[in-house]
C-alpha cells in the first residue's frame, strides 16, 4: 500500500482538487448532532465527529424512493435517475466496512442497478478518529479499515498521513504531486505511536469469540426477556445502523385508477409487519421473537468478508430511547454482566 503525507495547511488546496472529482459530502454538524451533508468549504467539516446519527449507506440505498412507474393498461417505466459523482470524505472504518458488508449485498447476484450505479460513481475517503464510551468497533474487528476505500486519512497532528487504497485513488494523489511529500520514518513512528494510543482507548469491549454459536444456542434463554421488555419496538436501532439492509416494496395507484407507483422504503424487522407473510402467518409474533432475531443477525458474520454484521459504531445503543445498550445485552447472554 502506498502512503504519502500532507501538511494541514494545505488541506484547502486538497479539498477544492476533491471537488473535481464530485459533489463533496462530509460530516457537519447539527445541534447536538452529526450528518453527512454536501460541504462547499473546508471549514463546514466536523472531523472531531464520533459517529452521525444516520450512516452513510443512505446515500447507496435512500430511505425512500420510487423506483418504477405503471401505466394501468400500458405497462410499466423503471425509474432511473442521472448518476451523480460524489465525494464522500471523512468516514470512520466502522462505516467504511459496513459499505463492505452492504457492497456483498446489494452487488452479488441479482445485483442491484441503483445501489451498483451509485456505488461506481462515490469516491470513498476515509478518516481515522478517537472512540468514545459507546465504540466498541475493535471488540467486532472494525476499527480499521484494510481495504473498501479510495484514499484514507490518519491525522498526525499538523499532517495527514494518507493511505491510497485504489486506482482512483491514485489518481487523485498525482494530481497532487505539488502538494504531497514522501512520509519519513518520523511520519510513521507517530502513527504507530497514534493507533497505540487508540487501542487503549476503547472503553467498552464485547466477547466475540464464539458468539454466534452462544446466541444462537442460547436462543431460548431467559436472559433475553429483561431486555426485551424494555424495547419500545420502534426500529429505531435498525435505522440508525450501518449494515441493515431490509426494504419493503410497496406499490399505490393514483385517484384516476391510471397510474401508479412502486416504491422501495428502508425497513425494520422489529416491526411486527417485517415478518407478516400471506395468509395473515406471523412468524416473529411477539416483540421478544423480533428482539432475539434482532440480536442473533448482528452476531453473526458476512462469509466473504468475515466481519459481523455489527461494525460496533454504537449507534443503536446511543439513539436507543430505552436506553438499552447493545453490548450490555450480549455480555448479559455470555454472563459478564
Amino acid at each position: 500500500m502506498r502512503y504519502v503525507k500532507l501538511l494541514k495547511g494545505k488541506f484547502p488546496e486538497f479539498f477544492d482538487a476533491l471537488k473535481k472529482w464530485g459533489e463533496v459530502h462530509a460530516p457537519i454538524k447539527r445541534g447536538k448532532f452529526y450528518a453527512f451533508a454536501r460541504v462547499d468549504s473546508p471549514g463546514e467539516i466536523a472531523f472531531e465527529y464520533n459517529r452521525t446519527m444516520i450512516p452513510p449507506k443512505k446515500y447507496f440505498v435512500k430511505p425512500f424512493e420510487e423506483i418504477m412507474k405503471v401505466k394501468i393498461g400500458k405497462g410499466y417505466e423503471l425509474m432511473a435517475e442521472e448518476p451523480r459523482k460524489l465525494v464522500l470524505l471523512g468516514l470512520h472504518a466502522c462505516d467504511i466496512n459496513a459499505l463492505r458488508i452492504l457492497d456483498n449485498v446489494y452487488l452479488d447476484e441479482p445485483q442491484d442497478p441503483y445501489y451498483a450505479t451509485r456505488r461506481a460513481n462515490t469516491i470513498i475517503i476515509g478518516i481515522s478518529c478517537e472512540p468514545d464510551e459507546h465504540c466498541f468497533c475493535k471488540s467486532m474487528g472494525a476499527d480499521y479499515a484494510w481495504t473498501g476505500f479510495d484514499l484514507f486519512l490518519h491525522d498526525l497532528g499538523d499532517s495527514y498521513i494518507i493511505r491510497v487504497g485504489s486506482p482512483r485513488g491514485e489518481a487523485i494523489i498525482e494530481e497532487l504531486s505539488n502538494i504531497i511529500v514522501e512520509p519519513g520514518q518520523e511520519d510513521f513512528i507517530k502513527l504507530r505511536d497514534f493507533e497505540l494510543k487508540r487501542s487503549r482507548m476503547f472503553k467498552k469491549n464485547l466477547n466475540t469469540s464464539h458468539l454466534p454459536d452462544i446466541v444462537d444456542s442460547l436462543y431460548n434463554s431467559d436472559l433475553w426477556v429483561k431486555f426485551s421488555d424494555k424495547c419500545l419496538g420502534c426500529g429505531s436501532c435498525n435505522l440508525v445502523c450501518p449494515t441493515c439492509r431490509c426494504y419493503d416494496v410497496t406499490e399505490s395507484v393514483d385517484l384516476s385508477l391510471e397510474e401508479g407507483v412502486r416504491v422501495r422504503r428502508w425497513d425494520s424487522c422489529f416491526m411486527r409487519s417485517h415478518a407478516l407473510v400471506a395468509g395473515g402467518l406471523n412468524f416473529r409474533p411477539t416483540r421478544l421473537d423480533r428482539f432475539k432475531h434482532r440480536y442473533n443477525c448482528k452476531s453473526s458474520v458476512e462469509p466473504r468478508t468475515g466481519l459481523f454484521f455489527c461494525v460496533g459504531c454504537g449507534r443503536c445503543s446511543v439513539f436507543c430511547p430505552a436506553g438499552i445498550d447493545h453490548v450490555e445485552v450480549l455480555n448479559t447472554i455470555w454472563g459478564l454482566t
